[in-house]
């Protein structure tokens, strides 16, 4: 802090050296005896002293106060500390300023993005209503209008739709997720048994076998939250298995570990330590065009706000196994 001072007051120190050398050689030029200069030159000295040390106090205590206001950026123009002269005061004006144009464009793209998130909101719950009745419409059997395969693929291709709908309908409330969390326990087997019986389509038309272990296991979580992560976990196992089986089970070496294994494609190794991140389909997703980069992100995000833990293990062409820890709440989600 002292080198910080000096450094800042080197000027003054080099003009109070340059005065004290000029004052000497006048008392020397002039042949006056330099024993008289000492006691102007102590109380010079002294004063100068005292005013240092006062000054260092007060530049010490700004610096500290400017240090802590970068903490909180936000709020540092309401308290920086007063001004020193004409210049300090025109930086801190300068300072009010910015931060008055930052407010004022922060509002503005939070009412704008409120705004798209409303519209998004009520855009995705819109947009079910034509998709039942669609659904409802192909179901009813008639010869006229399409054949039995193409009813099925239509049916089909509207279940997809539904779920990137509800995929948008939660990516537009992940901010406020926790303000809709209810944590209590659920009997995690009727949870798997609903998200896989909203597949049981997708498993008849793609031929797939499902070896379901039923469990007992009751876990403290939020169930709604927990049923989209799972419908997420199988619609991906779905999405890139062709044949095979996808097997629902509990770990056997930890109590409350879910695990979803698939006989798919499988993961790219350079893809796995990325298969989080928002946007990212990686091979498989540019392979087949099926991927958003979007379900794995919200399922991480869901789950690590619920306090419970994902872990994907998968090699290229011997399928994937997803494990979710769901004992994690006890540790971390108890203090949400």
């Amino acid at each position: 802090m002292i080198r910080l001072y000096f450094k800042q007051k080197r000027k003054r120190v080099v003009l109070d050296l340059v005065f004290a050398g000029i004052f000497a050689l006048c008392f020397y030029l002039t042949g006056a005896e330099l024993l008289l200069l000492w006691y102007p030159a102590s109380l010079c000295l002294f004063f100068e002293f005292l005013f240092g040390f006062f000054d260092f106090l007060k530049f010490q205590e700004k610096h500290e106060r400017l240090l802590m206001l970068c903490l909180y950026p936000k709020e540092a123009a309401e308290f920086l500390p007063d001004t020193n002269d004409a210049i300090e005061e025109d930086y801190k004006n300068l300072v009010r300023a910015f931060a008055d144009i930052y407010r004022t464009e922060r509002k503005a793209n939070e009412k704008k993005t409120e705004s798209a998130m409303e519209y998004m909101t009520l855009w995705t719950h819109q947009i079910k209503t034509p998709i039942t009745a669609m659904q409802l419409l192909l179901q009813e059997p008639d010869e006229t209008m399409i054949s039995d395969r193409k009813r099925r693929e239509l049916l089909d291709q509207l279940f997809e739709i539904e779920q990137y709908v509800d995929m948008a309908l939660q990516y537009t409330r992940l901010d406020t997720i926790t303000s809709d969390f209810l944590f209590q326990e659920y009997r995690l087997f009727d949870l798997v048994k609903q998200a896989v019986k909203y597949f049981a389509r997708t498993f008849i038309s793609k031929k797939l076998s499902l070896d379901m272990k039923e469990t007992d296991t009751v876990v403290v979580t939020d169930g709604k939250w927990l049923l989209f992560v799972i419908k997420q976990l199988l619609s991906n196992a779905l999405k890139y298995t062709d044949r095979g089986v996808i097997s629902v089970y509990m770990h056997p070496d930890h109590t409350q570990t879910l695990v979803i294994k698939d006989t798919g494609i499988g993961i790219a190794a350079e893809d796995l330590p990325r298969i989080y991140e928002r946007g990212f389909t990686g091979e498989n997703g540019r392979l087949q065009k099926k991927s958003t980069g979007i379900g794995l992100y919200l399922s991480k995000t869901i789950l690590g706000r619920l306090g419970h833990r994902i872990v994907i293990i998968s090699e290229t062409g011997r399928g994937t196994r997803v494990e979710l820890d769901l004992a994690e709440w006890k540790k971390k989600g108890a203090e949400r």
